[in-house]
């Protein structure tokens, strides 16, 4: 008979499985409702939370150290990324700022590794599932509270009331096109709980409506570039699951070869492409500053200004970047720009290697297994990365936290790792047993 948890003691309740999904959930709201967190109780308050749950994480990854083995821990691409934006302080413009901004990184990025190694898939997919459909419901309902029924903007929350105009919409997420990004995100999720059952019809029928709405309202041009690229994947995903294996290699390299083939013929013509997504302006603004953002990263190429995460507006290069460019932007509107010029050319390869090794080992591996849940990581990995090339939402906030939890998952199952496992270990199975 199992001891209670209560017996245990704390030991017990940090590795117990209910404290794993009670976490894992909280974690979800938390990062994923940051930007409603800080613009009602300050980001201080945020900051406070996130590193009470990085000690939690902590004391639950110390409570489990003998399931976990220490080099599945953490992928190798991930520690010289982040190590790398850590040592970026000594040379940054600010080193405090960039200190803190580090922290920032890693505290995120340790919060997913803890994820990764408390809850499957299937359980993660399950959590975020949840969270999700409550911050959409809210976001749905404070919009035609403020558009409909108050027909007055909620400017603490940036949500400026124009459902009745179907759109743009913000939701509790600040502006539009990270709601898009939230809601594709959702959808991808809702869709993969439906296929394996693991809620009941209405509510997935509920979670699919609330996120095509959502995500259509929010009138953001890189949904539909989002939604058409993840749904492009799924295809291309589904077409190998069902070939046999000897069939798969060279299948994949022909899938390969059209995806090289598809962006070639993309960027030519990328201009009839824009015009026909309506995106004009917004491709206009964002050429300009990475043109900008070119000149400034010529003068530190190998290591970049520094790690600072989301822009800070006093700080040089991004003060003469903005007056250059006439306006104030948080960011390069583009992951691997920001990347490019905070941690320069060796920050790039290092962030694309991890991005990069990520997906490969995911999609082989949802390639390979029977079950859907495997598709969740590359669908997910589709977004945040091709999202990057829009938007810098993948290097911090839920992005960075979703990025970091798809590494962790796909380095478990498919890495250099696996042959330093005892024969034993059955790599189909997770490496720790998370409980229910």
């Amino acid at each position: 008979m199992t001891e209670p948890v209560a017996s245990r003691g704390l030991g017990g309740l940090l590795a117990s499985a209910a404290l794993a999904r009670a976490f894992t959930l909280t974690v979800f709201g938390t990062v994923f409702s940051a930007v409603a967190i800080e613009r009602t109780a300050g980001r201080v308050t945020y900051a406070t939370i996130v590193a009470g749950l990085c000690v939690v994480a902590i004391g639950m990854l110390a409570a489990r150290r003998r399931e976990i083995s220490l080099v599945r821990l953490v992928p190798t691409t991930l520690v010289l990324f982040v190590g790398w934006a850590g040592a970026s302080v000594f040379w940054s413009t600010d080193a405090t700022r960039s200190l803190w901004s580090w922290v920032a990184l890693a505290g995120l990025a340790l919060l997913a590794v803890t994820i990764g190694h408390v809850r499957d898939t299937l359980q993660t997919v399950r959590a975020l599932g949840d969270v999700m459909r409550v911050l959409l419901s809210v976001s749905l309902a404070l919009e035609v509270l403020s558009g409909i029924l108050l027909d007055l903007p909620l400017r603490f929350l940036g949500i400026q009331g124009n459902i009745a105009q179907f759109g743009p919409v913000q939701g509790i997420f600040g502006t539009r096109n990270l709601l898009g990004f939230a809601a594709v995100l959702a959808l991808i999720t809702f869709l993969v709980e439906y296929r394996t059952q693991s809620v009941r019809p209405g509510v997935s029928l509920f979670s699919v409506v609330l996120g095509g709405v959502l995500a259509v309202l929010s009138d953001s041009p890189t949904v539909v570039v989002l939604a058409t690229a993840v749904a492009v994947a799924a295809g291309a995903l589904a077409i190998v699951r069902r070939a046999s294996p000897h069939q798969r290699t060279p299948l994949q390299w022909v899938l390969g070869a059209v995806l090289v083939v598809g962006l070639i013929a993309g960027y030519a013509a990328r201009h009839p492409i824009i015009a026909w997504l309506g995106a004009g302006s917004d491709f206009s603004t964002r050429a300009g500053l990475w043109a900008n953002i070119l000149t400034y990263v010529r003068v530190h190429p190998v290591q970049g200004w520094g790690w600072f995460g989301p822009w800070t507006p006093s700080e040089v290069p991004f003060i003469v970047i903005n007056f250059r460019a006439g306006e104030t932007h948080a960011s390069a509107l583009n992951a691997y720009f920001d990347v490019l010029l905070q941690l320069g050319w060796i920050g790039l390869v290092l962030f694309l290697a991890l991005a990069g090794f990520a997906f490969v080992r995911s999609w082989l591996v949802a390639s390979e297994r029977r079950s859907i849940i495997y598709a969740w990581t590359p669908l997910i990995l589709v977004a945040l990365l091709v999202d990057s090339m829009f938007e810098s939402f993948t290097l911090w906030g839920f992005g960075w936290l979703l990025l970091v939890l798809c590494a962790v998952r796909a380095g478990q199952s498919r890495s250099w790792r696996e042959r330093m496992e005892l024969p034993e270990d059955d790599p189909e199975l997770p490496h720790v047993n998370p409980g229910p």
